[in-house]
């Protein structure tokens, strides 16, 4: 049955009948590439007459306006390998490509065996919605993988590969943004007692008065420290990522790629001095063992790196003592632009010693008032009602 009275050779004629397996075969033509008036025969097939007359009328239509894109026969999991090594690897930094190779591992474990050209929203779609439910991925992780995915086949696309992105109508889930709970006055002073014996205390108390990331703090380095103005200056960040061979480590720019420099109370200074004299006896203990090669400020004993891993179980054992297992590492940093706001601190200021991009996101993630600040507030009103009453 043709849905065409052109010529069999006319491009975009088609024709549709029934095989001998039950199935319907919708037939099409092209030009070839090397052109001279040639044409190829393509089908398409499907269960009954009118899915494949759809189809084939869509293909026609294409062919017709010049718009049609041929499918490429292959899987989606050999097309993340490709456009990982041909359009990435070259393109980002080492740490991002490895991070792009495990959100690429994701989708190739759930989606990699389906064809490029078959598949379809739905499919991603409940893709996300695993990671999500079963997995118990969090949703900026789901969106992560999203990001990564959309972004090679948006390549895919360009190369004409396939007509458009499957993933550009999937529904992301909607990310919460967690409740802040820092540490108050009198956790702090018990924080601090704990710290006492413990060998990462230096680490801890400049963290926590200093507002650093985590690998902020772990890529510090000796130069970025000026006893002289009171000043650390944060350039870098010492980053995990997974390897093939395990997790590795090495320096990375700051989150924003910007540098800062920061002027600390004088107790941080001194804490770092007290670090460097450890350090010193330390590398005298090691002797010909001892390799600080990064110039880092908190090692181990020979002059290591410190692992994200250590360092926070340690720290988790520290605030289960104090009664407080909630708190992340994290939660040092947000203790610190707490304390620096209780202090009087602009928003401006606590800003740049954070390194946020804006004032507006500095306001925005830490418009919580601790309890004190809650009190002080309250009191302020007394005062004034008292005074024009």
């Amino acid at each position: 049955m043709s849905i065409r009275k052109n010529s069999r050779k006319e491009n975009g004629s088609g024709s549709i009948r029934k095989r001998k397996d039950g199935r319907w075969e919708g037939r099409y033509s092209i030009p070839a590439k090397e052109g001279g008036g040639r044409y190829i025969r393509k089908s398409v097939y499907g269960n009954t007459q009118e899915e494949v007359r759809k189809e084939l009328t869509r293909i026609t239509n294409e062919i017709d306006e010049h718009i049609h894109i041929e499918p490429v026969n292959i899987k989606l999991g050999i097309w993340l390998d490709d456009w990982l090594r041909l359009y990435i690897a070259n393109t980002v930094k080492q740490l991002t490509y490895d991070q792009y190779v495990c959100e690429c591992n994701h989708i190739k474990e759930e989606l990699g065996e389906i064809k490029l050209s078959n598949l379809k929203s739905s499919q991603i779609q409940a893709f996300y919605n695993k990671l999500l439910n079963e997995n118990k991925l969090s949703p900026k992780s789901v969106k992560n993988i999203h990001g990564v995915l959309h972004k090679a086949l948006d390549q895919a696309v360009e190369l004409e590969y396939i007509r458009s992105n499957p993933s550009a109508k999937c529904k992301l889930p909607k990310a919460t943004k967690k409740e802040i709970h820092p540490m108050e006055a009198n956790e702090i002073t018990k924080f601090l007692r704990l710290l006492e014996n413990n060998r990462f205390k230096n680490l801890y108390y400049t963290t926590l008065f200093s507002g650093l990331r985590r690998g902020e703090v772990l890529g510090l380095t000796w130069d970025c420290v000026d006893f002289k103005n009171g000043t650390i200056t944060i350039n870098k960040q010492l980053k995990q990522s997974t390897h093939y061979s395990g997790y590795r480590y090495s320096f990375d720019s700051t989150k924003n790629s910007k540098t800062r420099t920061i002027r600390v109370a004088d107790p941080v200074m001194v804490v770092l001095a007290e670090q460097k004299k450890w350090q010193e006896k330390a590398a005298e203990l090691a002797g010909s063992a001892w390799n600080n090669e990064m110039n880092l400020v908190f090692t181990n004993e020979l002059g290591e790196h410190l692992t994200n891993e250590t360092v926070y179980k340690t720290y988790k054992r520290i605030v289960t003592e104090l009664g407080r297992p909630d708190l992340k590492f994290h939660d040092l940093r947000h203790t610190y632009a707490t304390i620096s706001l209780e202090a009087g601190d602009d928003i401006k200021t606590l800003q740049g010693n954070l390194g946020h991009a804006t004032a507006s996101f500095t306001l925005d993630r830490y418009g919580h008032v601790s309890d004190n600040m809650k009190l002080k507030s309250a009191k302020n009103m007394e005062k004034f009602i008292r005074k024009v009453s």
